[in-house]
């Protein structure tokens, strides 16, 4: 088997196309940065380098889509760009009622609560924040808006005329991107919030009306000596999400 691309998993600033005399076995390669990745939710204002960005941003190209149709435009802020973006999505979300493109979930029922609830208990115990204590909680609601200090934010827009499919289409090339920053040593955070304050970020950017404003990634490098960063997710068995039909 001869030379293959040595993934590095949380190597800050190493490139994921960097071939070694080592071989690496692709599947090993690819559970460590599915399982390795996490939502960073607390950053170092470190900015990434320009060249890791292109990467990136190239690696996530290769998402597919339905019938190619490569619905996501993006928005990329960094240095000052991202600062003035941070201020002024905070005041507004500070302020003012939240305004999405994308109609919200009716209801969150069942499992689906369960593992919403298991979510946001974890963060908050993770920052010794008690589940009654609703001011620190709505406080640490609100650093979605400074983007947990993330030096970089690209904001997801699809064609309004694709509809649902280019939703999907864009929640894959989210799941590319966050994989591909993974491969990099880049931490990120996808956030619907950033979306639900829709209306500040169209005026801020001058978006278009024909573009819907689906989702932002945060990232930059991450702190990981920030509790926040500590607490981890649960992911479901296969056997539970997995209906098999073999006659």
């Amino acid at each position: 088997m001869g030379a293959v691309p040595n993934v590095t998993v949380n190597g800050a600033g190493q490139d994921a196309s960097v071939i070694t005399d080592e071989p690496t076995r692709l599947d090993v390669a690819l559970e460590r940065i599915l399982v390795g990745r996490h939502s960073c939710r607390a950053f170092l204002s470190e900015q990434v380098p320009a060249e890791l960005i292109e990467r990136m941003f190239a690696l996530a190209q290769h998402t597919a889509s339905w019938c190619n149709s490569q619905a996501w435009q993006v928005i990329l802020t960094s240095g000052e760009a991202t600062e003035r973006f941070r201020a002024e999505l905070y005041a507004a979300a500070s302020t003012r009622p939240a305004r999405s493109d994308i109609p919200e979930p009716e209801e969150y029922h069942g499992v689906y609560q369960a593992r919403r609830r298991e979510a946001g208990y974890g963060l908050y115990g993770s920052l010794g924040i008690d589940r009654k204590d609703f001011e620190a909680r709505s406080r640490q609601m609100l650093e979605n808006f400074r983007f947990f200090g993330a030096p970089h934010v690209a904001v997801i827009t699809s064609d309004r005329s694709l509809g649902p499919y280019g939703y999907i289409d864009c929640g894959a090339y989210v799941s590319t991107l966050l994989q591909a920053a993974e491969s990099l040593g880049i931490a990120a955070i996808p956030q619907a919030a950033i979306a639900m304050r829709s209306d500040t970020v169209r005026a801020h950017f001058q978006i278009p009306d024909d573009r819907v404003i689906v989702c932002g990634v945060s990232f930059g490098y991450a702190d990981t000596e920030h509790p926040a960063n500590s607490f981890r997710t649960g992911r479901e068995a296969p056997a539970n999400v997995v209906d098999r039909h073999d006659r």
